[in-house]
């Protein structure tokens, strides 16, 4: 067999890598993996974009990746149902008014613009602000009372929030699928296997041995195996610094329609300590290792109504412990997620206090987190000739797969770079051009 590029992972990064690359006229394109498409981590995405961001390279390639959601969405009639609803990140503590300004700033800072300040109500005002689809930047609400007249449904408490307007959700299978559709219809080929061995000669990639034995002539090989990069990357003498972390989410029947069917992505951005009764909390005192749920948790719970008007479905997250671990089949679920992350959310919508204890059929799924210090991604050529990675997309894989796709296909077909590339670079560990940022920027 022959290939002239050879993608390990049908993820949504390979899968964005072949459509990306056929779309240029590369023929001969072999995706390999040992399960069926989109089926280990990209089916438990949380499914959400956005285009702010605190790097101004994680900015501009955010901008490049919604602009290419938005041209497919148009030729595909929106088949990945790709809307514009916008984030909102909230805050009922005055200690945290504050990092929300910052936020804010260093939003301003990396690009993000215009940012709309409102101090006072002018409702009338602000709704004509919101109008258009084509509406950019962000608007920042400070007071309760302006919060409040565009959000009625929050807590009366929020003292500020902070509304990004390129921002939304789409369906991530949907999307992942017309990708593939595309790309299958443009020659790639799909193979159920595993790599086992890669032929390297004279330092360059020359073949790659696939688990039922057969060889696949290539010069070239993406290492696009999401949690199993590390795998891949053994397989050709090379490493890099990436680990993985542990990411659930629970969806559960608004069947009390708390939350609103029109509402954006809430976030809940600030810490607090969960609202347990005095029986609950003495019982998880006594247990050392639940103990930590009645300390202070950091913030990001987060929820959004899932689905049309008719729809009752809400997902809703919140990380309150890191879990950074191997990965590793069946998940081990937190059992205790759905009821930790409903009690973190009534802080942000107080009406989610009537399913405490009882639940509608909480559904809890996951996957993982792929990342590296600097939380940044790494697409571009690895050590070895006709190596190249597009991972460590960790917490934006959906939204950044068709930048990182497309930012791929420059490097392999020695296009011109964009000026954001060299941030994703993996060859900027062997050189210490990195840095931990000050916060991780998930949300």
């Amino acid at each position: 067999m022959k290939a002239e590029v050879v993608i390990c992972g049908a993820g949504i990064a390979g899968i964005s890598a072949a459509f990306f690359l056929a779309r240029e006229g590369v023929r001969e394109i072999l995706l390999v993996d040992e399960r069926p498409p989109l089926t280990l981590t990209s089916q438990y995405s949380t499914e959400c974009y956005r285009n702010a961001w605190p790097q101004p390279a994680m900015r501009a390639l955010m901008d490049r990746s919604v602009d290419w959601l938005e041209k497919l969405a148009g030729e595909s009639g929106n088949r990945f149902r790709l809307n514009r609803r916008g984030y909102l990140y909230v805050v009922t503590q005055e200690a945290a008014r504050e990092r929300l300004l910052q936020r804010a700033a260093q939003l301003q800072g990396a690009g993000l613009r215009p940012m709309r300040v409102w101090k006072a109500q002018s409702s009338q005002e602000m709704e004509r602000s919101q109008e258009g689809s084509e509406a950019t930047g962000a608007d920042l609400l400070l007071g309760s009372e302006v919060v409040l007249s565009r959000y009625p449904y929050l807590n009366p408490e929020a003292q500020a929030a902070l509304f990004i307007r390129r921002a939304g959700w789409m369906s991530a299978q949907q999307l992942g699928m017309y990708l593939l559709e595309e790309a299958r219809r443009a020659g790639v080929q799909v193979k159920m296997g595993r790599v086992n061995r890669v032929e390297v000669r004279k330092g360059r990639v020359v073949a790659v041995v696939l688990s039922d034995g057969s060889r696949v002539q290539t010069s070239r090989l993406v290492n696009a195996a999401g949690p199993m990069l590390e795998e891949v990357n053994a397989l050709v003498g090379e490493s890099f610094p990436v680990f993985t972390e542990l990411h659930q989410k629970v969806a559960f029947h608004d069947v009390h329609r708390v939350v609103p069917r029109q509402a954006p992505l809430l976030i809940l951005d600030e810490a607090q300590q969960l609202p347990w009764s005095e029986e609950e909390a003495q019982a998880l005192q006594e247990d050392a290792e639940m103990r930590f749920l009645t300390e202070t948790l950091p913030g990001g719970a987060h929820l959004r109504p899932e689905g049309g008007e008719a729809s009752d479905g809400v997902l809703m997250l919140w990380e309150y412990r890191l879990q950074r671990m191997p990965p590793r089949w069946p998940l081990p679920l937190d059992p205790w997620m759905p009821e930790v992350i409903l009690r973190g959310l009534t802080r942000l919508l107080p009406g989610l206090r009537v399913y405490w204890g009882h639940l509608p059929r909480p559904q809890v799924d996951g996957g993982y987190y792929t990342l590296t210090p600097d939380h940044l991604a790494l697409i571009g050529p690895g050590e070895t000739e006709g190596f190249y990675l597009i991972g460590a997309l960790g917490g934006y894989g959906i939204m950044a797969a068709c930048g990182a796709g497309e930012l791929l296909m420059y490097h392999l077909l020695g296009k011109p770079l964009p000026d954001y590339a060299t941030a994703f670079l993996p060859e900027r560990f062997a050189r210490g051009q990195w840095q931990v940022p000050e916060e991780d920027g998930k949300l």
